[in-house]
This record gives structure tokens, C-alpha cells and sequence, in this order.
């Protein structure tokens, strides 16, 4: 029988290309403020994070460029796909956004969305870019992780 706990942490949209573009060095758990229609959408998982940022401004966090589609049984009170959208948190949490990523480099960028408690929520992580030879160096030591463990699995 599924219950609640089922459906808690289930990503409904990945930005993979985030970890591998970005050094995530904190992560923060946020809602999100949709409407009907949108809240419905995200349920399918028709969400794209593929170039979101989050952003702090006038004391508020919102979400940007983050594509949620429009629901099909929608009518012509469907939502913009593209439109910003207010973030949950609490203003010490804004607060203590907005000084890291005053500093140069630092930006934030949404890793995930998912549902929990039936609400959606989206996971926000504090970054730094990378540069092209950081991404070379990951690739390759993820090789060699996987690398080991098939050889661990041979000799089991």
C-alpha cells in the first residue's frame, strides 16, 4: 500500500547538468508558489530545470527560468510556463542566501523537485562554477570509482 512516505522525497524533475557544471557547496530545501494549474503539472513531472536560477531580490528568493508546462486539461486560464515564482524560506535562511551569493562567482541553482507531504518543494544549492579542466577531473574520477567497483564485484 503506497502512504505518504511513498511519495515524500520522489524527484519529479533532475538538473543532473547542475553537478556537473557546479561545485555545490550547500544545499537548502524550499517551496514553491504555483497555482491550480502549474501544482498539476508538476504532479505529471513536466517541470525543466535545465536553466533555472534562484534569485534573491527585495528581501524574497524566487525561482527564474524554470520551465513547468502548461496542463493539458487546462483552459484559458492556464499559466505561463516561463513566469518567476516565489520561493518559500524563512528570511534569516533569505538573509544568509543573499550574503553568500553577494560574493563573487557564487550563484544558486535549483537541483531538484519534488513532492513531500503533498506539497512541492524545490532543492536549491549554493554553487560555484566550475572550470573545464574541474569537469574533466570529476569525469575522470568517476570512471575510476566505477572502475573499482567492478573489479570489487568480480572478486566477490
Amino acid at each position: 500500500m503506497a502512504g505518504k512516505n511513498s511519495e515524500k522525497q520522489r524527484p519529479l524533475a533532475q538538473n543532473k547538468k547542475a553537478r556537473h557544471d557546479y561545485n555545490i557547496l550547500e544545499t537548502v530545501e524550499a517551496g514553491i508558489v504555483l497555482t491550480g494549474t502549474e501544482i498539476k503539472s508538476v504532479r505529471e513531472g513536466r517541470v525543466t530545470l535545465k536553466d533555472g536560477f534562484a534569485q534573491i531580490k527585495n528581501d524574497e528568493a524566487w525561482l527564474e527560468n524554470v520551465h513547468i508546462s502548461e496542463y493539458t486539461a487546462g483552459n484559458r486560464f492556464n499559466h505561463d510556463p516561463l513566469r518567476r515564482r516565489k520561493l518559500l524560506l524563512h528570511k534569516k535562511q533569505i538573509v544568509q542566501l543573499g550574503q553568500k551569493t553577494s560574493a563573487k562567482g557564487v550563484t544558486l541553482v535549483p537541483l531538484k523537485v519534488y513532492l513531500k507531504n503533498g506539497f512541492a518543494k524545490v532543492l536549491i544549492g549554493v554553487a560555484t562554477g566550475k572550470h573545464e579542466y574541474d569537469k574533466r577531473e570529476t569525469i575522470k574520477r568517476r570512471d575510476q570509482e566505477r572502475e573499482i567497483q567492478r573489479t570489487l564485484k568480480n572478486f566477490k
